[in-house]
This record gives C-alpha cells, structure tokens and sequence, in this order.
C-alpha cells in the first residue's frame, strides 16, 4: 500500500497549500477553513513545547466534541507527542488508571467533567492540565485553551518530523478480563483505514462528514474524523448527540453527504417521524453503520426509507485502527459486514489456527497494516493477540464464496451496548469489593433498543446485611461510568458454577 504521508501533520499542512480557504470545519455558526485550522495547531504547538512536552510524550484528551479536540490532537502529533483520547464518561477511578498506566503529562478536559477530571493531577504524573472552557477551583497548574494558544515562543519552526511508522494514537480499549489495555497505532495503521475507505467510499473533496458520535471512539476518530481530511473534503461536528433533532437539521443544512452511525442511531431514524422534506433534499450518498449488528428488519424499514442512499455495514476493533471490512458502494449484503479493505487479509479459522472452508464458523483473524503496534507495556497480551502477524479478534464468523464476511457471536464475553464496549469483568470487580456481594456475573443480553443491556446475577453473602437492587446499583455508579451499570440485578440464592468454580454464564443467559 503507498502512502502520501508520513504523519498527520503533512496532511493538514498540504490541505492548507492546496485548498486554504476551504472549510474545513462547521461547528455550530463557525466555519474553520484549512488554513485557519493549520494556523490554529501551529500555535497550539508552540504552546505545547513552550510547556515541556517533548517527542513520545503522552497527551490526553477528555474533552467532548469540539474544534478544540481536533486542535489537540493534530498538534500534539506534530510534535511527535503521543495522543491519547479517553471515554469522557467514565469516573475519577478510572481516569487514574489510564492515565498512570499510560504516562500522561499533559491532559485537556472540559468543564463539564470537572468533578471527575478537576483532581487528577494529585493522583497522576500530569503537570499541567488545559481547559477548554473555564477553569475549576482546584490544586495544581491550569490554564483555559484560549490562554494556552496565546503564549508567545521563541522558537519559529517545529520541526518534529514523525515517520509512518511511529506510534502516534494510544487508545485504550478493555479486555474481557483486568484493566483498560493501551492499544498502540502507529500513522501507518490508521493511514491505512484512510486509504482503503477512501477508496471503497469513493470519497471526493466535495463529501461532508457529520460527526456526532464521541470523537474519542476509534471508530469517529478514524473514519469520522480524518477520513474526510485525508480526503480533502470536510465535517460537520455537532459537539452533543442531544437534542437528535439537531443532527437531523445540520444533516441538511449543511448537505452532509456520508452519515455514520451506530445501530441505535439508525432505529431512531427509524421511529422518528422524519419531515417529508428532509426525505427529499437531504444530500445524503452513504450511511455507514458500525460499532453493533445491524438488524435485517432494521436494514429492510431503513432501505425503504431512505432510497436514494445505500447503507454501508462494516466492521472493526479499536487493535485494527479500527476498520476491517466494509459493504462495497456497488453490491450489499444483507447481515454481511461485507469485503476486507484493500490490502487486509481475514482468515476463519479453527482453534489450531487453520482456515475452514467457506460457510464454515471460526474466528476471525486479520492481518494487515491495520493491525495495531501492540499492547502499550503488555508484552504477553500482545503476544496471545498477534500470532505471526495476524490479530486474534476472538470474533466468531464465516466467509461466502465471494469473499463476503458475516459475524456469527463472539467468543469474549464483550457487551455492546449502543455502540460502547462493556467488559463484564470490571463491573464484577466492583460488585466482588461490596461486603454483601458473595458471588456475582454479569451477562450481556439481546435489547431491540441498544443492541445489548448488561444485567447482573448476584449470590448474597448470609453473615452480612441483605442489599437491594437500587442499593447495589448506587453503589455501582459510585465507582462506574453510568453506561456501565446493569440494567436488572437478580438474586440467586447460588450461581450456577462448573467443578473448578467458574460461572457457568451460558446457563444464566438461558435462565434470563
């Protein structure tokens, strides 16, 4: 695969060459043109070097959809820092883990995290943390984005140059046991994404993005978000998913022609009673679905709603940058999640790792420039992953005779609820820490609305006091992102467990 950049620098900086008063950006009122946003990261840059940040320094982004976040990221990638975007719905707990575990000197957050993000300086490495709104009453060195950008430096030039090949993106994604892993992507395995859906979307200057979806998600990051620079073209970010009406009206206003989204989005559309007139002069070509499967009744009510459009479903895990496959433009399957990009290889395979026949189930297994760096400080995470180059995505699914990929279930015990990875794991760790919890398992059940809620099965430990549902899940939500917590708790008086101990949770899925 050939490649017109070396880093995400050089892709900023030759749009500002070539189409500089081009928008680049429409956010709310404002428009950002190519040249006005490399300005803009220039400045930013020298701000970050006149703080101490230097090359493979890490900084972190908590910090909800804005011109800010683009700003950020691009110019902590010009200097040969390290970005790392983080779920800004998650608690002080967790935001600590992460940020020890990768290192962070710098972190920029919002206001409106403030009470889980004001703090983290006394319980982290961070040095200086940068608001992009207004400043809380809180310890430690701060400064509002605004003042940042205005710090004057000595030095002119940047001239950090990163290679395609250096890590560039530390996104954290759980596994299905212990803490948040760092998966490493280097420009090279994002690149690729851009490239191969560049292609396959047949994209030109003149599409418009909407980005409503959190832009800490590797899945809006990379084919959201720099999909449409790499492109040439532009993007349409919409800073919170509420009110839906809103990102209905800037889809036509603003003549978004590819829409993203996630399988609840696309039920929503659904169920709206969407305006005769958005149906006819929305310049909407693409509607690309990912994160969850889509249903076939979703698929069929939404093709015959939107006829002039195709929808796109694909498929993708934050370890490949993080797109895998996609539907062509020119042939969609139904319940497919359609054709490996350019240049990427997917495997079904057995448990010793040898291909099966066509419409035979196995594990996907992918090889590529997509697949990732590695585990950040996880050697034998990443050695159990990647074997021989190809990545274990522990993803159950088969292959038809033209090459079409189909996702059967999942091997992990991963919950995808509206888009957003759940890993059981950590919330019975949390359940396991309360004194009348003796044993508890959390399962993954199917929900029309959200793809899957979690719910909880709770063994009471007799020699203490008796908790109820609604106390345990405010105990959750002391210690949990909201979008963590189950949805039901039930009692059983013992969990259904093996010989060695282990709960049985395909007994319990059944049992529900």
């Amino acid at each position: 695969m050939i490649y017109p950049y070396q880093n995400f620098y050089e892709m900023i900086r030759a749009n500002a060459q070539k189409q500089a008063k081009k928008t680049l950006i429409f956010i709310n009122d404002e428009k950002i043109s190519n040249l006005e946003f490399l300005n803009s990261v220039n400045k930013f840059a020298q701000f970050l070097v006149h703080s101490g940040i230097k090359k493979e320094d890490k900084v972190a982004l908590i910090i909800p959809n804005s011109a800010e976040f683009l700003i950020a990221f691009f110019a902590t990638t010009q200097i040969g820092a390290v970005i790392v975007p983080i779920n800004n719905m998650l608690k002080h707990e967790e935001y600590k883990y992460i940020l020890n575990d990768a290192e962070v000197s710098l972190l920029i957050t919002s206001n409106k995290f403030s009470k889980e993000t004001k703090a983290l300086q006394e319980d982290t490495q961070i040095k200086t943390t940068v608001w992009i709104d207004e400043l809380p009453n809180a310890e430690g060195k701060h400064l509002l984005f605004k003042e940042a950008m205005d710090i004057p430096s000595s030095q002119e030039n940047i001239t950090v140059n990163s290679s395609i090949d250096e890590l560039a993106v530390l996104i954290y994604t759980s596994g299905t046991t212990g803490n948040p892993k760092g998966a490493m992507l280097s420009y090279k395995n994002i690149f690729s994404n851009l490239v191969g859906g560049h292609e396959r979307f047949n994209l030109s200057k003149k599409d418009r993005f909407i980005v409503y979806l959190p832009m800490f998600h590797s899945f809006t990051l990379s084919i959201t978000v720099l999909m449409p620079i790499f492109g040439g073209g532009s993007m349409v970010i919409i800073p919170s998913v509420l009110p839906f009406s809103n990102i209905i009206k800037q889809t036509l206003l603003k003549r978004v022609t590819i829409f993203l989204g996630i399988p609840d989005v696309y039920n929503a559309l659904i169920r709206a009673k969407l305006p005769w007139y958005f149906l006819w002069f929305n310049s909407i070509r693409a509607f690309i679905s990912g994160g969850s499967a889509l249903s076939e009744d979703t698929l069929i009510k939404f093709n015959a709603l939107f006829k002039r459009a195709r929808m796109l479903e694909g498929y993708g895990l934050s370890e490949c940058s993080p797109a895998v496959s996609i539907n062509p433009l020119e042939k969609q399957k139904t319940l497919s999640i359609g054709l490996p990009l350019p240049e990427y290889r997917v495997k079904i395979v057995d448990e010793e790792m040898i291909e099966v026949p066509n419409g035979q189930v196995g594990e996907l297994i992918i090889k590529g420039d997509c697949v990732m760096m590695g585990y950040w400080k996880r050697p034998t995470a990443t050695d159990d992953t990647i074997i021989n180059g190809w990545l274990k995505t522990g993803d159950l699914g088969k292959k038809d005779e033209e090459g079409y990929l189909y996702i059967v279930d999942r091997k992990k015990d991963l919950i995808i609820s509206k888009g957003i990875n759940i890993y059981p794991r950590e919330i019975e760790e949390v359940l396991y820490l309360h004194a009348s919890v003796k044993a508890a398992a959390v399962v993954g059940i199917k929900d029309e609305n959200s793809g899957e809620i979690p719910i909880a099965y709770i063994e009471l430990d007799e020699d203490n006091p008796i908790v109820t549902e609604h106390e345990l899940k405010v105990y959750l939500k002391q210690n949990l992102a909201n979008f963590k917590i189950p949805k039901h708790i039930y009692f059983l008086e013992e969990l259904p467990k093996n010989a060695t101990g282990k709960v049985l949770k395909r007994v319990l899925k059944e049992k529900y």
